[in-house]
């Protein structure tokens, strides 16, 4: 049953009635018939449902007793996908503190800003990391924090402290279902990176989302590739199988080798990927080589999913449930998902809005688009963060009357399916005329030959932007310019057919998977192969 209430000073918020009161409660709810299942198996070890309750109960006494950790307190981890990860996770939904995972990935003049922006009061990192963290104390002697709270897996200070047994048991800590549960900084292209809140409540409606749309249940065993400082690993596949009473497997690099030799092993039945993962997948003789029909569900998101994807997926897993998910880290996970069953000419939507959602779209005046008119996308609901930590400036720009901006330019059929054409940011304006650059890129990837390609608007002094595509091929080459722009016309108008061509070995992507368009935006136009 859903209802309507006011959250976080907007009106009339859709949520579900009958919900977890906090992110512990999910964990507590798989304690009776689940106890001794797998909850979590990483490279290293598992994890039973009771032992990750207990384990994590420990980690938070500890934090508790010996680090003076209290409600609202931010405890940041800069792991990989480890077992230690979720215990952390857990530990803090315990106390009421706000977990700050950090992007392994990032340098010590990004994390300086993350740790000393959210004024972390306990670091528990890989020993691996710990060259960055003596460079984070260099940049800013305050980064990190005072008490020297830092706890390094198979280090000097280790994390056997916090498994420390003699404090076993937390005092208990009541957790309002509108307390943030986590803060998580966004990739940052246009300056520093945004640190987004998301609440218990919001976390929550997420996995309520997942589990009401795709039925999954405690027989769903996923594997998580992508890195769980992220929010899809972190909610959509980790949380969301707890939610369930389903199991985790990770991996903490991927590799196409493994991940296929990993998904044969444990009968994976639920994959959650960005398409690119499956492209790779696709690549090995491994995947070729097997029928992988006992794979029930596979999710997708994050990037454009072309129909040759879509029919590499029916090939692959033909018993599966196919699911375009769109969502941000604001939105806490998904904001659209694509049905069970849903007519064949949809599989380019990202589905229809979750269940608690509220969606417009809306043109450049503010107003409210009709059906097939492309507008940004306005998104309400719980699962919507809070704000951004610190940063009313972004707060004032990112929210409209209860709405979050998305800053994606889409559509919406008379069927309610949503489809994304292009980031607001991306879409390139060439002597006014509007060009999305997924529409570019899907006629691209009609071509055989292309694994992969990404369009860009690159400067012109005549038609402030011209269209540039970065294009992934085995086989093309400079020479093939020509009949790519020729194929193109066959699909485009001219005015969107790419000007200027480059070939790459791969695109730039983050830890996510996603596109790094800004990057390719900053190569230097000497470096493309003109076409004139």
């Amino acid at each position: 049953m859903i209802h309507e209430m006011d959250l976080f000073g907007r009106k009339s918020i859709k949520v579900f009635a009958n919900r977890p009161k906090n992110i512990s409660d999910i964990l507590n709810m798989q304690l009776g018939a689940n106890k001794q299942k797998e909850a979590i198996v990483t490279e290293e070890r598992s994890l039973t449902y009771e032992e990750l309750d207990r384990y994590s109960s420990t980690i938070a006494a500890n934090l508790q007793h010996k680090c003076k950790i209290q409600k609202g307190d931010r405890v940041a981890t800069i792991i990989g996908n480890r077992y230690h990860l979720p215990l952390i996770v857990f530990a803090c939904m315990k106390l009421g503190a706000i977990m700050v995972p950090v992007n392994v990935k990032l340098s010590p003049d990004e994390m300086e800003y993350i740790l000393s922006h959210s004024e972390v009061k306990v670091v528990v990192s890989d020993s691996k990391y710990e060259n960055q963290l003596n460079q984070v104390e260099e940049i800013n002697k305050t980064a990190l924090p005072k008490e020297k709270n830092i706890f390094l897996i198979d280090g000097k200070d280790s994390f056997a402290q916090l498994m420390d047994i003699r404090n076993s048991t937390p005092d208990l800590t009541k957790i309002d279902e509108v307390d943030p549960a986590f803060i998580l900084y966004t990739s940052g292209t246009t300056g520093r990176p945004k640190g987004a809140v998301l609440s218990h409540i919001g976390v929550i409606h997420s996995l309520m989302n997942y589990q009401s749309v795709f039925n999954t249940i405690s027989t769903m065993k996923t594997l998580i590739a992508v890195p769980m400082f992220h929010v899809t690993g972190l909610v959509g596949q980790l949380l969301h199988m707890v939610y369930v009473g389903g199991t985790s497997y990770s991996m903490e690099r991927y590799q196409n080798k493994k991940y296929i030799e990993l998904i044969l092993q444990h009968q994976i039945n639920f994959l959650f990927n960005v398409p690119t993962i499956f492209i790779m997948m696709s690549t090995e003789e491994e995947f070729k080589n097997h029928t992988f029909d006992f794979v029930t569900k596979v999710a997708y998101g994050g990037s454009p999913i072309y129909k040759q994807t879509y029919q590499l997926l029916q090939s692959a897993f033909p018993n599966a449930e196919l699911h375009n998910a769109y969502g941000s880290t604001e939105t806490s996970s998904p904001a659209t998902l694509m049905p069970r069953t849903h007519p064949p000419e949809k599989v380019a939507s990202v589905g229809l809005a979750v269940p608690v959602a509220d969606i417009r779209i809306m043109n450049a005046e503010g107003e409210a688009c009709k059906v097939g008119e492309v507008g940004e996308l306005y998104i309400k609901g719980p699962m919507v963060i809070q704000e951004y930590w610190r940063n009313d400036e972004a707060n004032l720009k990112s929210f409209s009357n209860g709405y979050w901006q998305s800053g994606d330019i889409g559509t919406m059929d008379e069927e309610g399916y949503y489809y994304i054409l292009d980031r607001k940011k991306d879409m390139i304006n060439r002597g006014g005329e509007k060009i999305f650059s997924i529409e570019v890129e899907d006629v691209l990837k009609k071509l055989e030959w292309i694994r992969e390609a990404a369009v860009v608007g690159e400067p012109d002094p005549i038609y402030g932007e011209r269209v540039k595509a970065f294009v992934v091929s085995d086989q093309l080459q400079e020479a093939d310019i020509p009949a790519i722009q020729a194929h193109c016309r066959t699909y485009l108008a001219n005015y969107k057919v790419p000007e200027l061509f480059e070939f790459l070995d791969e695109l730039p992507r983050n830890a996510s998977g996603k596109i790094l368009k800004n990057n390719l935006k900053e190569r230097r136009e000497n470096d493309a192969k003109r076409v004139v």
